[in-house]
């Protein structure tokens, strides 16, 4: 009666193919065991498998994991999923063979963690069959349509055939291949699990070259540079391992393995992927197996179909001819009592094996009443499935759309976090800046406080001595109305012979008249005595308004002359009297102050135009020096910057030449047209408040540039603030319209000169502009190199900073606008004192704020 292999214990086919012999394993048991695995799953695998010792023989642990391999591959789609709990102890197993470096455990140790890998891989991605054998249809699938599904599941194939490809190249490394080892039984038990490695290589390969062309249609090249680098690293791997693999005689009669092309697919180039070909493995037809040219193993002997004995028992003992040992007539050398003995043993053989056979009746009776009840209750799962799958299509179409919104809010939320971020990271810049402006502005505020007190101190002291020249200036009026009367007086007393001009001239006209000769003794005592009071009681009121030394020396004049008329009453003659004390007197009050201080004035101007011209010709020098200096050392930003600043201020300096240039020929044209019969310095000294303010101007221009170019040194250096060259190029340029306001004031309106000096004024007004836009942008060139690092903060630390932040930058703008408005109440008032002290006209002190609004424009 024939039976099927069904009705053997499934623990003998588990333990038939999982042995410690070092052979390959059986393809017909793994075959029964694929079998057993359709109706019952993995179940009745791993109670077999569980009694197995496999933490002790190095060996029974590598079939395991190849016949575990090929029931991951080709088994029950349950299989997968039944073996997961015996996943801990599959990878203690693992990490257990691990530690030999060397043998058996070592490959046993790379394999559990493949299989493991494996078995989540499809838990993972269950539209993954175990054979890993799926159309392109299915392929996008599994996917959804989400290009960060594809690129998870490129990753975890990465890691899938990184664990394969481990495998492969441990066996290899372990076989002596310089030997033919495919023949050999060990070498065999090696290489057999290396088919399904082979089968699942091809798979993976080819979808990870298709996944990657989809990525590379959908992401930047740059994101997928990991991508290529790894695949690369694979195909290289894999190429080797497969032409190694072609040429061993083992797998030619078992495997038709493929080669990959010479180089990889070019993923940046679309079309390539029409050139690929996917890589097919191709397992002929089973004519003959390896086991067959194996010696014939003992648990061979019963096999699982009972018309096979009689085949086999001839094969072992003969058939029933003439040489049958049973037939006892034949003179084959074997006594009776020995027949009898065989008889016997294989009498007892066969009731044992009716026995055993009775037993699997038994078994399989049991196996199959089983087998319907799971029938029975895989067919009531399958209803309930069927249930739940239409329950779980209705779910699913609510999920998705669902999904949709999810992504369409998540997209919303994602534009906003930007925005955000944008809107954060410019305040932040802002409010640096801010930092830094409220810096200077405060520093400015200090400054200009220090220049409002001491303007203040000079307006004071101008005042007390404005008041003071007024008092001396009526003073000086009544006493030349009162010597002009005196004069008159003395002018008909001596019949006109003498217009007396002041009260030393007086004196000196007394001596004259004294010495005349003892004629006219008489008529000039008479006159000398009326003088002489009138100018002890004028020179008593003059010497409280001139220095001291000038008044002892009226006081002296007047002794000295009552001594003289002393001496001449008592002689007989004006001979005799001497006046040498009296001329000495006399002259040192003849007045001075005037030549003084013509000459004073006339050499300061010409001094202080000088001194503004030498500073030019240094500050331009220094300059030039600076930027022969940077050109050497900076580079980068850094050197451009310089560049753009030291050239704006050479261009400064050559209109500030050009300003001093045409106004000395303007000033040379006023004292010409207006001095008459006087010399160039009695003109200076007649108009010294004109004087005075134009050295006053040369002054400011000469030291703005002098500090221009210190303010320029520092900046370059990387030790100064680009906002003090700002100041001083706005100081330059109010200099500058002082200057010109100064030059215009004597100026002809049609002079020719005037033009030039306007168009130089001009020249150097827009040239300051220039330095302060270039030092502007060098600065905000600067400042944009710097970062600012949000990575430590949370979004509500960062939207707490951003209110703060806020609310600091409306309060400093209001504060901003009201200092904005009190500087410009202050320049006001400034450029109306200065420009009253300086002769200016309105349209001067307009020139001058045009100057000041088009530098501040720039700052």
């Amino acid at each position: 009666m024939q039976t099927s292999g069904f009705e053997m214990p499934p623990r003998c086919f588990i333990n038939k193919a999982i042995n410690t012999q070092e052979v390959a394993v059986k393809e017909k048991h793994a075959r029964n065991i694929l079998l057993l695995s359709m109706c019952k799953g993995a179940h009745t695998f791993w109670a077999a498998v569980n009694r197995l010792p496999l933490s002790s023989n190095a060996v029974l642990c590598w079939k395991f994991c190849h016949v575990f391999h090929k029931l991951l591959r080709d088994g029950h789609p349950n299989v997968i999923k039944d073996s997961m709990r015996n996943k801990a102890d599959l990878t203690d197993m693992s990490r257990m063979w691990g530690h030999l470096s060397e043998g058996y455990g070592k490959l046993c140790s790379i394999y559990l963690k493949l299989l493991i890998t494996k078995m989540e891989f499809h838990i993972k991605n269950p539209r993954f069959p175990g054979n890993l054998q799926m159309s392109n249809r299915q392929l996008d699938e599994a996917g959804e349509n989400d290009v960060n599904n594809f690129f998870q599941l490129t990753v975890e194939m990465f890691d899938y055939l990184e664990c394969e490809l481990n495998l492969f190249l441990g066996v290899f490394s372990s076989l002596d291949m310089s030997r033919s080892v495919s023949v050999t039984a060990a070498g065999q038990c090696r290489l057999a699990p290396l088919i399904q490695v082979i089968l699942d290589c091809s798979h993976l390969y080819d979808y990870t070259v298709k996944l990657l062309f989809k990525l590379h249609s959908c992401l930047p090249a740059d994101t997928l540079q990991g991508h290529r680098d790894r695949f690369q690293e694979q195909f290289k791997k894999l190429k080797s391992l497969f032409y190694r693999s072609s040429n061993l005689q083992y797998f030619k009669r078992l495997i038709q393995i493929p080669q990959l092309p010479e180089n990889p697919p070019n993923f940046l180039r679309a079309s390539a992927l029409s050139e690929h070909i996917s890589p097919v493995v191709v397992i002929p037809a089973e004519s003959s197996s390896p086991e067959s040219e194996h010696v014939v193993e003992t648990d061979d002997l019963v096999d699982t179909d009972i018309p096979a004995l009689p085949t086999k028992f001839d094969d072992l003992f003969g058939t029933s001819a003439a040489i049958d040992p049973f037939n006892f007539n034949s003179q084959n050398g074997m006594r009776k009592d020995d027949k009898d003995r065989l008889i016997e043993q294989l009498t007892r053989e066969i009731q044992a094996l009716k026995e055993e056979l009775e037993s699997f009746r038994l078994e399989s009776g049991r196996l199959c009443q089983a087998l319907r009840g799971r029938v029975s209750e895989l067919e009531a799962e399958l209803a309930e499935q069927s249930h739940l799958r239409l329950q779980a299509v209705g779910e699913s179409e609510f999920l998705k759309a669902e999904l949709d919104d999810l992504r369409r809010v998540r997209e919303d939320t994602e534009k906003e976090q930007r925005s955000l971020t944008e809107i954060e990271r410019k305040a932040q810049a802002n409010e640096q800046r801010y930092t830094k402006l409220k810096e200077k502005y405060t520093e400015l505020v200090q400054s200009h406080a220090d220049l409002l007190r001491k303007n203040a101190e000079v307006t004071r002291q101008m005042t007390v001595a404005r008041a003071a020249q007024d008092e001396v200036e009526a003073v000086r009026k009544e006493m030349q109305e009162k010597v002009k009367a005196a004069h008159e007086a003395a002018d008909r007393q001596v019949r006109g012979r003498y217009t007396l001009l002041s009260l030393p001239n007086m004196y000196f006209f007394i001596v004259v008249s004294l010495c005349a000769g003892v004629s006219e003794l008489v008529r000039v005592v008479t006159q000398c005595g009326h003088l002489v009071g009138d100018t002890i009681v004028q020179g008593s009121a003059t010497s409280h308004m001139v220095p001291v030394e000038q008044a002892d020396g009226k006081s002296l004049c007047g002794a000295e002359a009552l001594a003289l008329l002393g001496r001449m009453k008592q002689q007989d003659s004006l001979a005799a009297a001497d006046d040498g004390k009296l001329k000495a007197a006399l002259e040192k009050l003849r007045p001075r102050g005037l030549e003084l201080q013509q000459g004073e004035l006339g050499d300061l101007v010409e001094q202080e135009m000088a001194a503004t011209s030498a500073a030019v010709e240094s500050a331009a020098a220094r300059i030039e020096e600076m930027l022969n200096k940077s050109r050497a050392v900076d580079t980068g930003i850094k050197m451009e910057v310089n560049e753009r600043i030291l050239a704006s201020c050479t261009e400064l300096m050559q209109a500030i030449k050009e300003l001093i240039l045409s106004s000395k020929d303007l000033q040379r044209d006023i004292v010409e047209s207006g001095r008459g019969a006087a010399t160039m310095k009695e003109f200076y000294a007649k108009n010294s408040r004109w004087t005075e303010g134009l050295i006053s101007a040369s002054k400011a221009v000469g030291w703005g540039a002098t500090v221009m170019v210190d303010a320029a040194d520092l900046v370059v250096q990387g030790k100064g603030k680009f906002e003090e060259l700002m100041v001083c190029s706005h100081e330059i340029a109010a200099s500058t319209a002082q200057l010109v306001a100064a030059s215009k004031v004597k100026a002809d309106k049609d002079s020719s000169n005037l033009q030039r000096l306007q168009q130089a004024s001009r020249g150097v007004t827009q040239a300051t502009a220039a330095v302060v836009a270039s030092t502007k942008s060098g600065k905000s060139q600067i400042e944009e190199t710097d970062t600012m690092d949000f990575s430590s903060m949370t979004l509500t630390q960062i939207k707490r900073q951003e209110m703060d932040a806020q609310v600091l930058v409306l309060e400093l703008e209001t504060r901003l606008q009201k200092e904005r408005e009190r500087l410009g109440e202050l320049r006001k008032k400034h450029y109306e004192l200065a420009g009253v002290a300086e002769g200016w006209g309105e349209e001067e002190e307009g020139e001058h704020e045009e100057a000041q609004s088009h530098c501040n424009q720039y700052i």
